[in-house]
């Protein structure tokens, strides 16, 4: 229970933080009280400033302007050790920790207990015991990390930050990887510090665990934020829709949703169409619940849902870049199995991926050199695609596309988005795809070059491709999908024909739970 009324002086207060990078206002007069005993989830979209708060708070960035406070003292940590010093302390999505190392040295690395011989050994694995007991985690401390699984893992991280006797505890996107019962197991762990008086900022993109664990949500989007609420005086529906920006209208309460929820929705047209691929069962521990997924020939299917809520996941599953651990995948009623993107690639499949500067263009390439990579990949590397061809391939894919460059042979990482977009885009029409995975083909780029390419990629629905199509813009997904999947916490939360959903009732999907209202 949040000790709010009983200590009223916040542990750690943040006043007025900003804080801007070459042209981009990442945060905009930012505060947050953090109170011992509670647990402060922090909420927002992609893009909304969650990371970059948690930097400044954890001296990776120096703020613009705005102050920190710990305990009523201003304090200006000038890095992540520092920090730890001060007694903020932070777990990671990714545990970064030693897995050859035994638990007790990785809870005590730089840190060893010693005696005239050396390292106190024996120590050290007793109080990295009772370290692990005051979190109710009873395991051997002297087996190596590896031996134990992920969510353990984030214990010996969390029992790492106890060490340093931390006053603060954040927790950034720990349960991403996590299955359900992994999370139970951590979420006991944090109700046992909070309890002990710790103060414990989460940030999460789940809502089901926010409802699960938080005692009071902040809410950010564009960098500022939005407003603080105590959970219990926030429903689901009107979290999503501070989230992302809804009108306030469309969380009004006992609002009806709109025609398809709650009933069965009109046959769509579509579903006349063959089937291409279908996906039954189709999960991965920690990334997706089990689900069906069925893309038909000549069809987009829309797959719409917050970020972190499993849309991502499900496509790296179908395009093989992700083993799959359970259901089973058809192509033309053959099962088929991806252990690699090149098998996914030999059976008709693209994969545009949301990450285009990571997982996608190659910036020093040329736009030549980025547009045949995958069809080079298909071919295999004994079958060299001929300089010619590549050239002919790529003017006619610059022209079709409407690619602005001064060359074929110009590096990509010259282009503006939209036109390194184009470029990735072209990369798998060359492979002659029979299903293009789309996501969030749109991302940064102007109003226009969107248009263009959504233009196109219709086009080319038309004439018989099935196109998988991931975005965040609601209105955009919408617009241009015959079917839309909505996806929620890891799982699919519903199928609908075009018409049956409009922006609202995509939320009041979205937001379903258990206690929804």
């Amino acid at each position: 229970m949040s000790t709010l009324t009983s200590a009223p002086v916040p542990v750690l207060e943040l006043r007025g933080i900003s804080k801007a990078f070459t042209g981009v206002q990442a945060l905009s007069g930012v505060s947050l009280k953090l109170y011992p005993g509670e647990v402060h989830t922090l909420m927002g979209q992609n893009g909304a400033g969650k990371s970059t708060l948690i930097k400044v708070l954890t001296g990776v960035y120096a703020p613009d302007q705005g102050q920190i406070l710990l305990d009523g003292r201003a304090v200006h940590p000038s890095s992540t050790l520092d920090a730890q010093n001060l007694g903020i302390s932070t777990v990671y999505q990714e545990v970064n920790l030693c897995p050859n190392l035994s638990v007790a040295e990785n809870i005590f690395i730089g840190r060893y207990p010693r005696k005239l011989a050396g390292i106190d050994w024996r120590g050290m694995q007793r109080q990295a015991t009772e370290l692990l007991e005051r979190m109710q985690v009873r395991i051997d401390v002297s087996l190596p990390l590896a031996h134990y699984p992920l969510a353990i893992q984030q214990m010996v991280a969390i029992s790492r930050a106890l060490l340093v006797s931390a006053k603060v505890l954040i927790l950034d996107e720990p349960t991403s990887s996590l299955d359900e019962k992994e999370v139970e197991l951590l979420f006991s762990v944090l109700r046992g510090l909070r309890e002990q008086g710790m103060a414990i900022l989460f940030v999460t993109h789940f809502l089901d665990q926010t409802y699960a664990i938080s005692d009071r949500i902040t809410v950010m989007r564009n960098g500022e934020r939005e407003g603080e609420y105590a959970c219990s005086d926030l429903s689901r529906l009107e979290l999503v829709n501070k989230m992302v920006g809804a009108p306030a209208g469309s969380v009004a309460a006992g609002s009806a949703p709109a025609a398809g929820l709650g009933a069965a929705a009109p046959v769509a047209a579509s579903s006349k169409l063959a089937t291409l691929l279908r996906a039954v069962g189709l999960g991965r521990k920690g990334a997706l619940m089990p689900m069906d997924i069925e893309l038909r020939q000549g069809e987009m299917l829309g797959l719409a849902g917050l970020l972190g809520s499993g849309r991502t996941e499900a496509a790296r599953l179908l395009f093989g870049a992700d083993k799959a651990d359970s259901g089973a995948i058809t192509i033309d009623d053959k099962e088929r199995s991806f252990a690699s993107p090149r098998d996914a690639i030999a059976a008709g499949i693209g994969f545009c991926s949301e990450d285009r500067k990571h997982e996608g263009a190659i910036l020093e390439l040329s736009v030549r050199e980025n547009l045949i990579l995958a069809l080079q990949a298909r071919a295999g590397i004994m079958r060299a695609i001929p300089l010619k061809r590549q050239q002919q391939l790529a003017e006619e894919y610059v022209k079709a596309l409407g690619i602005k460059t001064a060359s074929i042979e110009t590096p990509i990482g010259s282009l503006s988005g939209g036109n390194q977009q184009k470029v990735l885009l072209a990369r798998w029409l060359v492979t002659e795809p029979r299903l293009l995975i789309l996501d969030e083909p749109t991302r940064g780029i102007d109003v226009r070059a969107k248009q263009e390419i959504m233009d196109y990629v219709s086009a080319l629905c038309r004439k018989g491709m099935s196109i998988l199509f991931i975005s965040s813009e609601l209105p955009e997904v919408l617009r241009v999908s015959d079917r839309i999947v909505v996806m929620r916490d890891r799982k699919a939360g519903g199928e609908y024909p075009r018409g049956a959903l409009d922006e609202t009732s995509v939320l009041h999907v979205i937001a379903a739970g258990a206690d929804h209202e």
